[in-house]
């Protein structure tokens, strides 16, 4: 497309600046000053969000000297790593970050496993009793039982209490997800399943082959949403687990902010020199070995994010 070098034109009575782009691109003064404006925010909302990640990081590895004598500091003056040498030299910390992998992987399996299941088919309009499927998801995102009557059914009923089936199996679905889901299989041409169905491929086959390969972006979104909320929940493990050796991260990291101290007969150093770390930069160390390996996943996902949510949200 041929460009033409304008700076200004008279539009309407008015002087409009134009810019070096294709000719009928018109850029006013307005819309200048709400690009930077908007930069600005955007830099203001970014700088406010990543302070408080780096000033955690930092001060992870600062001395207790230095965090009783200054207030306020990002960088230290003397660096330590003390306190990643106290929390990982404990059998019971390093036992429940395996824990925390164990759960997140098998939790987010079987919410994706459960959510595309029920998903497909709701999102059929010749299934019978949609209708009343589609009602019953509805009204679960409005109302719930409570926890007390979810833990007797977990405990008494389903007999799940002290296994990790108690902390996959309740929340194994989110209606909010779900509808998402739902809409984004609308979306799918259905010509390609008729396509398919003349193929000889059945219903499954055709929700493996088909479906799910075009649905990457919103299985990506939504996979990447049931992890996080596995990797930072603690409070069903709190009720649910009895054995403390199946204890998640985040729940030992709970104690840990909850008590301010760590016991040494769990975290014993073969150093007997070694000199116990301040309990802040202890709690600052545990924040971030649990939130590393979220922030290593998130950028290989994070393109699908806008494509999965917006796409499922605007189609059905």
């Amino acid at each position: 497309m041929a460009k033409k070098e304008i700076d200004t034109v008279q539009l309407n009575g008015k002087t409009v600046q134009l810019g070096n782009g294709p000719v009928g691109v018109f850029r006013t003064k307005g819309s200048i000053a709400f690009d930077i404006l908007n930069y600005l925010v955007i830099t203001l909302v970014a700088v406010t969000t990543v302070l408080p990640i780096i000033y955690i990081i930092f001060n992870s590895f600062a001395t207790e000297l230095e965090l009783q004598t200054r207030s306020m500091f990002i960088i230290p003056n003397t660096w330590s790593v003390d306190a990643y040498r106290y929390i990982f030299a404990s059998n019971k910390l390093l036992r429940s970050f395996g824990n925390s992998v164990y759960i997140t992987f098998m939790g987010t399996l079987i919410n994706l496993v459960m959510t595309v299941t029920m998903a497909y088919p709701l999102s059929k309009k010749f299934l019978r009793g949609r209708t009343a499927l589609h009602n019953m998801v509805i009204i679960s995102m409005f109302f719930s039982g409570g926890m007390i009557p979810g833990y007797i059914v977990v405990s008494s009923w389903l007999g799940m209490r002290g296994t990790y089936w108690a902390l996959l199996i309740p929340g194994a679905i989110s209606a909010y997800n779900l509808m998402i889901v739902k809409n984004f299989f609308q979306g799918i041409p259905q010509e390609l399943e008729e396509s398919a169905h003349l193929d000889g491929c059945n219903d499954l086959m055709t929700l493996v082959r088909i479906v799910l390969p075009l649905s990457l972006p919103v299985l990506a979104t939504f996979g990447l949403f049931y992890a996080v909320g596995h990797w930072n929940s603690y409070f069903p493990a709190m009720i649910y687990l009895t054995d403390d050796k199946m204890y998640p991260l985040q729940l030992i990291l709970r104690n840990i902010i909850v008590t301010a101290e760590a016991s040494a007969g769990d975290m014993s150093l073969m150093d007997p020199n070694f000199v116990e770390p301040p309990k802040q930069s202890i709690k600052m160390a545990v924040i971030v070995v649990a939130t590393v390996p979220i922030m290593c996943v998130y950028p290989f996902l994070q393109k699908y994010f806008v494509k999965g949510v917006m796409v499922g949200a605007l189609k059905g």
